[in-house]
């Protein structure tokens, strides 16, 4: 029988060509840096792996410091986005859950106080901050998922302000004239919240659907605001 004139071949390497000689693996996996240096001096990358765990702590504390009075006084734009993290909204949404938390009548004799559980406020503040983000990429913003939840996290600050400003108001016998005063603290840090918010994120969206944008955020911290102002310290 003759052999089919068709036959598939497969040349991988052409004569003469392959080499079957162990292949040399070398090289340096170090990462240059400046050990002790957190700045970098000296013209390379400083090296995070080798620094103290205490030094570590203190840088990261300073940067959610910095971003805190990039919110209070919002000059630079651009700060809270250039290197975004979750720690400060972390901290602002648990002392909030922690303070606004109510009570059942199961934790003591009296009369329930109504107020939200310590989950109810972790959902609102991340959940809400989450639809915001959703709606600013919907629209075309250019930020990141997790930039826009940083931002409005950090912009919780004056909020939480006001709600330590409003306890401190509640150790007094209330009256009229303090109601007033709850009131306008927490309407101040509403409108800065939302202020600073609308500083790191206004420019972020098209110009002709800025105020498309700009309108969950005032609900979010609208909603955030009114957790506060129905807070009682009963």
């Amino acid at each position: 029988m003759e052999p089919s004139s068709s036959e598939a071949k497969l040349d991988l390497y052409s004569e003469g060509s392959f080499d079957d000689t162990e292949p040399v693996l070398a090289g340096n996996i170090s990462v240059p840096g400046t050990v002790g240096q957190a700045d970098g001096a000296g013209g390379v990358e400083f090296n995070t792996l080798d620094e103290p765990i205490s030094q570590t702590i203190k840088r990261d504390l300073s940067a959610v410091g910095t971003k805190f009075l990039a919110v209070l006084y919002p000059k630079e734009k651009k700060s809270l986005l250039k290197e975004w993290d979750l720690w400060g909204p972390l901290i602002l949404c648990t002392f909030m859950a922690t303070i606004l938390q109510g009570h059942d009548s199961s934790d003591a004799g009296d009369k329930a106080d109504g107020g939200p559980e310590f989950a109810e406020v972790f959902v609102i503040v991340w959940v809400g901050a989450m639809i915001v983000t959703l709606n600013t990429k919907l629209l075309g913003g250019s930020i990141s998922f997790f930039q826009s939840v940083c931002v409005l996290g950090y912009c919780l600050l004056p909020l939480v302000l006001s709600l330590i400003f409003c306890r401190i108001v509640l150790l007094a016998n209330q009256n009229t004239a303090l109601v007033i005063v709850r009131c306008i603290l927490v309407l101040a840090g509403f409108a800065w919240s939302t202020f600073a918010s609308m500083q790191f994120l206004g420019d972020c969206n098209p110009p002709s659907r800025k105020a498309l944008a700009v309108y969950p955020m005032f609900l979010f911290y609208l909603v955030v605001g009114w957790m506060v102002i129905s807070h009682s310290a009963d």
